[in-house]
């Protein structure tokens, strides 16, 4: 799964970062912005590089702005993959944080958002977390789906969706090359009964939507254009 284009323009994790806050939330710390007493929520899951990643924060931030409660969990439990890191591989680092843990793991966080009163609930996967969502999105445990430049995930896995999901997708991705990804609107265009959205972004690599280079205009755009994307999805179907 991780290609060079996961370690891209990778981000400088800072704890500190965004407007919200750190706390325990289903057995997680997790970043959390945006109104406790919404009753709806959103749920980021990052890419292999963790909850710390500014970017992606800032995303939150920006989801939250728009009503939501938007909760982003430490899947990796303080061992995001470090690209660096001679001495933990990616093939080392995986077999610890396989997306399937970070399914079990997610259902203790949908629940306790559900115990404060949330009553829709919508969820964004990025590489990695794509996964994650999509799996979340094949049982009643959440209301919308968003995965963003998606790895791992398989066409039988839009097979079984059952929650409006969206796809957004780089034209430029070894991990998910446009004739994949038009492989997965094939079988959702043939679920009517599920809403869905895909949509190829031209002139983007993997990875676009929160690594991306904040000094190239044209990125920048294209980011904000997925994070628009986003956005609508949740407020058109996380009511």
């Amino acid at each position: 799964m991780a290609s060079s284009e996961c370690c891209s323009n990778p981000p400088t994790l800072n704890p500190s970062s965004g407007t919200g806050h750190v706390e325990n939330l289903g057995g997680l710390d997790s970043y959390v912005t945006g109104s406790p007493h919404s009753n709806l929520a959103v749920l980021l899951v990052s890419d292999i590089h963790g909850f710390e990643a500014p970017k992606l924060r800032n995303l939150a931030d920006k989801v939250a702005a728009a009503g939501f409660f938007v909760v982003v969990p430490d899947f990796f439990d303080k061992d995001p993959y470090a690209p660096d890191d001679a001495n933990r591989p990616f093939d080392v680092w995986k077999i610890d944080h396989h997306p399937d843990k970070g399914f079990e793991a997610a259902k203790p966080v949908l629940e306790a958002l559900k115990s404060k009163g949330v009553s829709a609930i919508g969820a964004a996967g990025f590489c990695w977390g794509a996964k994650v969502v999509v799996e979340l999105a094949k049982l009643p445990l959440i209301q919308a789906a968003v995965l963003c430049h998606p790895a791992v995930v398989t066409v039988d896995d839009f097979k079984e969706v059952k929650v409006p999901i969206s796809i957004l997708g780089a034209e430029i991705d070894q991990m998910c090359p446009p004739e994949v990804v038009k492989q997965f609107e094939e079988v959702l265009t043939a679920k009517p009964e599920v809403k869905s959205h895909v949509k190829i972004f031209p002139k983007v690599a993997h990875g676009w939507t929160v690594r991306y280079n904040v000094e190239d205009k044209a990125a920048c755009k294209a980011a904000e254009e997925a994070h628009q994307d986003l956005l609508e999805w949740f407020l058109n179907h996380v009511k």
